[in-house]
């Protein structure tokens, strides 16, 4: 769900040096198997010689299960309880997070891939009368902007329009990202 924005922020601070592996993004719907991947995928890049290796998920609904898997191994992660604190910012999002409960957070990922990840999975494209069963408990669509983009902001638009919610974008371009990518490319000691 991150690799655009990481390679992004790559290519924004130079950090050629660094290599993104990817595990599926579908391994949201289901929070308890991202420790898992995440396991095997850091035994696979030890068993290929990578020594240093950075965990660019936050908690991501793991109930902490992340962090027991990057202890493990000695790795560390992005902080934060989900992409959507870190893109705002830690520090912004603590401020925020009591108003924004009832508040259904959408970023430029979610935009791109909104009917792959919620219509057509939750069958809402062929019974959008569940939509108020699903979204009936949120009052609003958050979007966190990470670029400017007019055609992400229609769709997150029209998705609030779509949920019977009112709209509200942030604009939090990579938010915390970078200064996790730019920890995890110092040299280690």
């Amino acid at each position: 769900m991150l690799a655009r924005e990481v390679l992004a922020v790559i290519d924004q601070l130079g950090l050629d040096h660094l290599e993104l592996t990817c595990l599926p993004a579908e391994l949201h719907y289901y929070p308890d198997r991202i420790p898992p991947a995440l396991d095997k995928a850091i035994e696979k890049a030890r068993g290929d010689g990578y020594r240093n290796i950075f965990v660019g998920y936050a908690d991501c609904g793991t109930g902490g299960q992340l962090d027991r898997i990057c202890e493990k191994h000695g790795v560390e992660r992005l902080a934060g309880p989900h992409c959507f604190a870190f893109y705002q910012g830690l520090e912004a999002f603590s401020r925020v997070e009591e108003e924004d409960m009832t508040s259904f957070y959408m970023t430029d990922f979610l935009c791109r891939h909104f009917d792959a990840f919620f219509m057509r999975p939750l069958g809402l494209d062929r019974h959008p009368e569940l939509i108020k069963d699903f979204f009936g408990n949120y009052e609003k669509v958050i979007y966190l902007a990470q670029t400017d983009d007019p055609e992400l902001e229609k769709i997150a638009k029209n998705a609030a329009k779509l949920l019977g919610l009112k709209y509200e974008r942030r604009i939090t371009g990579y938010g915390d990202l970078a200064k996790g990518l730019e920890k995890a490319a110092e040299p280690v000691a």
